[in-house]
């Protein structure tokens, strides 16, 4: 993956980690030069040379590792940026009802722990960078030691027992060092990390809860929710810093030892005669560099495992597939928007639901009709615009575009017939003009007049740069915030610019009770007035206030996920038993009495 991400980045920190590798024994190498040459009475300027020399090579590499460590923080940066767009772009193109699968918020939920306990992909490129380090300290401990070796038979001795030692260092970091660092957090620490995050930033800095939590005094119950979580937190947090000591002391005991078994065997070596004082230097260092290097790469590949490990959620959730087929017919393009769409038996349950939200649906929308959907909270009004839209395929029956299923057209050409302004609609930390295009590039004409007819001209002569005013100030802090009936207006704008400025223009606008904050009266008006702008087009009015739709002459009635009356307003009111009629008359009798 990290090669995939940025070939470049992977190159640079290898050229990197070798220069950082070989450098140190630059040192090495001229200080027993030295001492040898001292000792054969090598004349002073040769020795002077041979010093300028290696410290130039120094500086070389030293100046070498600054530029590549300039260059790889910013394409570490890059990758790392790609990596996370990857898991942005599935989330992007994953089917609508994943979105609320368990098991999908699950994967994503761990997902998100590993990352934020193991750094995330920046320890895949340190990682990297850190074992090409190692294999360069190797190589040139090998080259250093072998040639002595050679001269000094008797010092192979050394090796397994310097070996054994870093060996067994390795087992002990890994079983209770490293390793049982890594178990804790893996087994643990990401839940209690996770919950104690959760309550600590999102719940009380999450402004959308801070009107509540102040008026209803719920600062004692988060903070009692928060210290009732620490003990458990601080008790894993007793077993990770233990696991921690255990680290240092396995590292630290067969240090020491690795390091007196490597220059106990370079004295005895300078003491049979077989090497110089300068050898000496060379030979301990060498061997010393050799079994921690040992050591390091065993605790490296244990550190990369846990890595890879980590690693295996983002997997997991990038291999999440996409349920809803596919189509590949496209959508025939109509100028006279001749378009029908029907529903065909449909029924419906959401995923893990044993009850049915629709059931045997047969209903037909037909161009330039304005049709209401009305009925009571939980009736299915909603559930049959996300099947009309395609956020979820039916589980019985079947929808048809002018006769055709519509899993059998292109996905996104299919959803590019509809402009829909839901009760839950979000607007977007962006420009108000992108906001209303829904792209960075847009027509602003049509942005700026669709906003004029949906009402929010007066607002909109007052904003500092216009089109270009960011909302909301969670990433900019020239943003402006706007009010709700505000932001309900520049949604319908961009219903409404989806709809004339779309490419294609969306023939089909639904409206799915985005004004049902407002009083009554104040939506039949926003309805009213929206159903004379969008003339030409298919209109879905959906409320449960029955007078905000009786403007229309097909009005839909469901209850308990059937569609149980159709027809005009006059029409269902003579239907004195309707589901209509009682709920006109309890309506007409609540509003009187607000009235008085």
């Amino acid at each position: 993956m990290a090669w995939r991400m940025d070939k470049t980045c992977v190159l640079i920190l290898g050229a990197a980690a070798l220069a950082g590798g070989v450098r140190p024994y630059i040192g090495i190498l001229l200080s027993a030069w030295v001492v040898d040459a001292l000792a054969a009475g090598e004349p002073f300027a040769r020795i002077a040379t041979v010093a300028l020399l290696c410290v130039g090579a120094t500086f070389v590499l030293s100046a070498l590792m600054g530029v590549l460590d300039a260059k790889k923080n910013v394409r570490i940066e890059r990758a790392v940026r790609r990596y996370e767009m990857l898991t942005a772009e599935k989330t992007l193109t994953m089917d609508y009802e994943l979105l609320d699968s368990p098991q999908v918020n699950a994967i994503k939920s761990r997902m998100l722990d590993d990352r934020n306990w193991g750094a995330g992909f920046y320890s895949v490129y340190g990682q990297w960078e850190s074992g090409m380090g190692v294999f360069a300290h190797l190589a040139a401990s090998i080259g250093i030691a072998v040639p002595l070796l050679v001269a000094f038979p008797a010092g192979l001795w050394a090796l397994p027992a310097l070996l054994g030692v870093a060996v067994g260092a390795s087992l002990l970091n890994a079983r209770f060092g490293v390793g049982k660092e890594l178990r804790l957090m893996n087994e643990v620490g990401s839940a209690q990390h996770s919950y104690v995050n959760h309550f600590v930033f999102t719940t009380t800095a999450d402004t959308r809860r801070g009107k509540d939590v102040r008026l209803y005094g719920a600062q004692k119950l988060i903070r009692e929710r928060i210290e009732g979580e620490w003990p458990r937190y601080l008790q894993w947090m007793r077993r990770f810093s233990r696991a921690g000591m255990a680290e240092g002391a396995c590292g630290g005991v067969p240090e020491g030892l690795l390091q007196g078994s490597a220059y106990l065997c370079a004295v005895l070596g300078a003491l049979s005669g077989a090497l110089s004082a300068g050898a000496v230097l060379r030979f301990g260092a060498a061997l010393y560099s050799l079994a921690q290097d040992c050591v390091r790469l065993a605790n490296l590949l244990s550190e990369m495992t846990a890595t890879a490990r980590r690693q295996e959620s983002t997997y997991d959730y990038l291999n999440v597939p996409n349920a809803l087929y596919r189509g590949t017919l496209a959508v025939e393009k109509r100028f006279d928007n001749e378009f029908e769409i029907a529903f065909h038996n449909v029924s419906f349950r959401y995923p893990g639901a044993q009850d049915y939200a629709l059931k045997d649906l047969n209903l037909t929308l037909r161009v330039g009709e304005r049709m209401a959907v009305v009925g009571r909270n939980g009736s299915g009004k909603t559930t049959m615009i996300k099947l009309l839209c395609r956020l979820y395929d039916p589980t019985e029956g079947a929808i048809t575009l002018n006769g055709i299923d519509i899993r059998k057209y292109r996905y996104e050409e299919y959803q590019a017939l509809f402009a829909v302004v839901f009760q839950d609609f979000r607007l977007f930390s962006f420009p108000l003009g992108q906001n209303v295009g829904a792209s960075v590039e847009y027509d602003r004409a049509a942005a700026e007049s669709a906003l004029l007819r949906a009402g929010f001209g007066e607002r909109l002569s007052t904003m500092p740069r216009g089109l270009d005013t960011p909302l909301y100030s969670n990433y900019d802090a020239s943003g402006v915030e706007i009010s709700g009936g505000e932001a309900q207006k520049i949604a319908l704008a961009r219903a409404l610019y989806k709809a004339e400025a779309g490419d294609p223009p969306a023939p089909f606008i639904v409206l799915d009770e985005p004004t049902a904050a407002l009083d009554p009266i104040a939506e039949a008006d926003v309805y009213a007035r929206f159903n004379g702008i969008v003339a030409g087009k298919t209109a879905v009015y959906i409320s449960h206030r029955l007078s905000s739709c009786r403007f229309c002459d097909d009005i839909c009635v469901f209850d308990g996920g059937h569609l149980v009356q159709r027809g005009s307003h006059e029409a269902l009111l003579k239907e004195e038993n309707g589901v209509y009629a009682a709920l006109w008359q309890a309506q007409a009798q609540y509003y009187a009495e607000e009235r008085e």
